[in-house]
């Protein structure tokens, strides 16, 4: 989910004020230890869709222009962006894949040992699952219904990754054997002037 989205879906709900914006997004997802925005990235959102025309500031309760103080109400072009955004798919975050690049480089440059990156990565998600699982256990279905839901998502990402470690552990041996993917150099500059006339 993006901050920039989540924040017109919170001001499609009635206008607010940044400080009001952050604790209703930490809210939102199930605290600042699940997801932390800044306040300074909330005010920068803020700004840039002001501009774009998708949210307006209504009133100033403060003195001069002080962030803080400004009460922000999403436009009619902003609803309309939000109405996009509700009707289309989201991307999984499990391409941009940090570990797996650690491990590639701990393949290739003989740096590190890639059975203690994947035990690293282990120990983690392992540390992970259980403070997840613990404040799911510690929820309230009654009144955190949704809450647990995230939570039990974000329990089964954990245990399919614990998985994946598992099967590239068992196969670590054959993927060492094989060539570290590389791009292929392709020369700069403009093409000499003979091969120009050979493709004319």
């Amino acid at each position: 989910m993006s901050v920039r989205n989540a924040i017109l879906g919170l001001l499609d709900q009635h206008p607010r004020h940044g400080y009001e914006l952050r604790a209703a997004f930490e809210s939102l997802v199930g605290g600042e230890d699940l997801w932390d925005v800044k306040p300074a990235q909330i005010y920068t959102t803020l700004a840039r869709l002001e501009e774009c025309g998708l949210v307006q500031t209504t009133s100033d309760l403060g003195e001069g222009d002080e962030p803080g103080r400004r009460i922000y109400a999403i436009t009619p072009a902003g609803q309309a962006e939000l109405a996009a955004w509700y009707q289309t798919g989201v991307e999984n975050g499990h391409q941009r894949d940090e570990f797996f690049i650690k491990l590639m480089l701990s393949l290739s440059t003989g740096n590190a040992n890639p059975r203690r990156v994947i035990q690293a990565q282990r120990s983690k998600l392992y540390q992970d699952l259980h403070s997840i699982t613990t404040r799911r256990d510690q929820s309230n279905p009654r009144s955190e219904l949704a809450q647990i839901f995230l939570l039990d998502k974000m329990i089964m990402h954990i245990e399919a990754d614990l998985r994946w470690l598992d099967l590239v552990e068992a196969r670590l041996d054959e993927v060492k054997r094989q060539p570290v993917p590389e791009p292929e150099i392709r020369p700069r500059g403009r093409p000499k002037k003979n091969d120009v006339m050979r493709k004319a």
